[in-house]
């Protein structure tokens, strides 16, 4: 079984600041692909970043340059900093982490990943 803690999220203004932190604990393997993805009401679930055993990161257009993903191998925990905030990041945020031992971050890694619970991040303009 796989345990998720997620915080960080909340409220911002537009052009403020977040950072969101997911601690890993549980039955699985750190060599493995991690990441945020995140879902607005009514829309479909959307990769914002992943980032790789190895520390390689992706990010989706949108929050190029603005979010930061990070992860710290030995306490299995994961962040995104999110700068210049919009109201179009606006969503419930979850954390993800892969289930098969990789050393890198596979196309449609997130088919088979363990998920957090979310944490819900809203910006006003």
């Amino acid at each position: 079984q796989v345990q998720f803690e997620e915080s960080g999220g909340g409220s911002a203004q537009a052009g403020g600041s977040l950072r969101l932190s997911c601690a890993v604990s549980g039955s699985f393997s750190a060599v493995t692909c991690m990441g945020w993805f995140r879902q607005a009401t009514g829309k479909e679930r959307e990769k914002v970043a992943s980032i790789d055993f190895s520390g390689r990161a992706t990010y989706t257009d949108s929050v190029k340059g603005r979010f930061t993903i990070s992860r710290h191998n030995s306490n299995n925990t994961l962040w995104l900093q999110m700068s210049e905030l919009s109201p179009e990041d606006t969503g419930m945020y979850y954390c993800a982490t892969g289930r098969r031992i990789d050393h890198y971050c596979r196309a449609r890694w997130e088919d088979s990943a363990y998920w957090g619970q979310g944490t819900q991040v809203t910006v006003s303009s």
